[in-house]
């Protein structure tokens, strides 16, 4: 059966690979993507239609909310071309740590884990200009070669749209718990966010449900809010398309110099109404995942 190595290294860290068959590597890829998933409980892509509704936000404070509860949680950014995680949780190391089970993910705070393409390349102005091809395989190595050990969660942010990066993460996975839609309230950003839920449903990933980001804003002087984007039409396109409307997520300006600063805003102001919208997101998420159960 050729030169494979037997042990669980990876292919890409075993001295043997040179004398593997492509499927063999492959087979061997494969085995080490369920090892790795065997120990994670749930595995959550946050999906958007389109940019600029604040996605990778969503997913860092999805991720640091659960962490905040007891939970263990990694994050997967699977945004290959605009990878933020790193910023937004204030990782400014580059490159990757080996260990005898694989590449040790970084943890900024104790029991959140990251992996992001944001590590490996040294000039974060350089664009990333890979086929599908090539990002499929990226993604493939983020999972079978990571040491992300024993997670209750695994939240996936992907970039927007329905495109090569959820395709693959659906595909590597191949059972993923649920998938959770990110939109604004205004009419273009909802009609991209219902091709999400269309995508989740053509390729049977259970839908948790749909958020609404940026859905008014605080005036930090008088206190009131202001519907800069609309109001209500997450909720509206939730009970058109029967899926679970999981909340309202105002904006604060706050939010905005936190992600720059690498401070995620639910755990630095954990009193703020940002805050405390997230957290009754993520407990009707924790719902999602008990109902999934059975």
């Amino acid at each position: 059966m050729g030169g494979c190595s037997q042990d669980e290294s990876s292919c890409n860290s075993c001295g043997s690979a040179g004398a593997c068959s492509t499927d063999e590597k492959q087979k061997h890829t494969d085995e080490m993507i369920q090892k790795r998933l065997s120990s994670i409980k749930y595995k959550i892509m946050v999906m958007s239609g389109k940019g600029g509704v604040g996605k990778s936000t969503v997913s860092v404070s999805l991720a640091s909310m659960l962490n905040a509860m007891g939970y263990t949680v990694g994050i997967l950014d699977a945004d290959i071309h605009g990878p933020n995680i790193p910023k937004m949780l204030g990782i400014t190391k580059k490159g990757a740590v080996n260990s005898d089970d694989g590449i040790i993910p970084f943890e900024p705070i104790e029991g959140l884990k990251v992996m992001s393409v944001g590590f490996l390349i040294e000039n974060d102005d350089e664009a990333i200009i890979w086929r599908a091809a090539l990002k499929h395989s990226m993604i493939q190595q983020f999972i079978s070669d990571v040491s992300w050990g024993e997670l209750d969660f695994l939240i996936i942010d992907l970039p927007p749209g329905t495109g090569d990066e959820p395709l693959s993460v659906a595909h590597i996975i191949g059972q993923v718990d649920g998938s959770v839609i990110v939109t604004t309230p205004q009419d273009v950003a909802l009609l991209d966010s219902r091709k999400s839920v269309t995508f989740s449903r053509k390729l049977g990933v259970p839908i948790f449900g749909i958020i609404e980001n940026m859905s008014g804003f605080c005036c930090p002087h008088c206190g009131g809010t202001v519907d800069l984007f609309k109001s209500g039409g997450g909720e509206k396109a939730a009970l058109e398309l029967d899926v679970t409307f999981l909340g309202r997520i105002p904006i604060e300006a706050q939010v905005v110099q936190d992600g720059d600063s690498g401070t995620p805003h639910v755990i630095g102001h954990p009193g703020s109404s940002v805050a405390k919208a997230m957290k009754e997101v993520t407990i009707k998420v924790l719902e999602q995942t008990i109902k999934k159960e059975g």
